[in-house]
């Protein structure tokens, strides 16, 4: 159901990969409420995935992009402005990846040079596109920056290795740049840390099935999906949130809040 929330508004969507991405799912979401959207990936990641479909099917345009890459990132932002008619009114930042993991090495052996690209990718892209959106002048007033994380940034989760120190990196540039986003354009700037997700990304974690089935069990409304997951960050997009800036927000069920759960006890 459309109610029409992004009529007239223009984003960029990171990281549509295939069908169970989140990003997709918002690509869908944002579309259906009226905006108009180009989508944007990595080069290998258009290969290996299926998001042509996905642009055939919403009517937008694919543009890619490496968003480790400043030239990259600004002839992104540039035919995005050309595409869409005008400036940006949302981003959604959803890009992760550890060669580390992939390689899978343990956390107490890790290669410091698959570590730095692992930021690189999963973090420092995050204040890369910031930084040249706003020497660009890409955003519109009170627009909406939001990038997807996990709770790993506060709490240890052994497997997720150095992906935890990423998304604590994340969180920390969108607090940061969210003052200067919200002073300079009172652009608003938010992480949403959402629950252990069926993605290709998700599944790729050692033992993921094992704890997506401890965390629906301890979240009293069990884990969120990525159909709703996309609907929070269209409502991040509207203007129903326009003072909401520099938080990082749990998208869980409750399992941020919890302790401990009868059901995970068995009790």
């Amino acid at each position: 159901m459309s109610n029409g929330l992004l009529a007239g508004k223009r984003g960029i969507i990171f990281g549509a990969l295939d069908e169970q991405s989140i990003a997709w799912q918002v690509a869908e979401k944002c579309v259906a409420q009226g905006a108009k959207i180009t989508l944007t990936n990595a080069p290998v990641a258009l290969r290996l995935g299926t998001i042509q479909q996905l642009a055939e099917k919403i009517g937008a345009e694919v543009i890619p992009a490496d968003a480790t890459s400043l030239e990259d990132l600004e002839n992104l932002l540039t035919k995005s402005q050309e595409i869409l008619g005008g400036k940006m009114d949302f981003m959604l930042h959803s890009i992760g990846m550890s060669v580390n993991m992939r390689k899978k090495r343990t956390y107490d052996d890790l290669n410091y040079d698959w570590m730095q690209k692992t930021f690189d990718i999963s973090a420092i892209s995050f204040h890369k596109l910031m930084q040249t959106a706003m020497k660009m002048d890409a955003m519109n007033e009170w627009g909406s920056i939001l990038a997807l994380t996990y709770i790993a940034a506060q709490r240890v989760f052994p497997d997720y290795s150095e992906m935890a120190e990423s998304k604590s990196l994340l969180e920390s540039f969108a607090r940061s740049f969210g003052y200067h986003w919200a002073k300079k354009a009172n652009v608003r700037v938010n992480t949403v840390s959402q629950s252990p997700t069926m993605t290709t990304a998700g599944t790729g974690v050692k033992g993921f099935q094992d704890f997506f089935d401890y965390s629906n069990k301890m979240s009293p409304l069990g884990n969120a999906t990525s159909e709703q997951c996309a609907d929070y960050c269209v409502a991040m997009f509207s203007d129903l949130t326009k003072m909401v800036t520099m938080q990082n927000l749990y998208h869980d069920g409750g399992f941020s809040n919890m302790g401990m759960a009868p059901e995970v006890l068995g009790l």
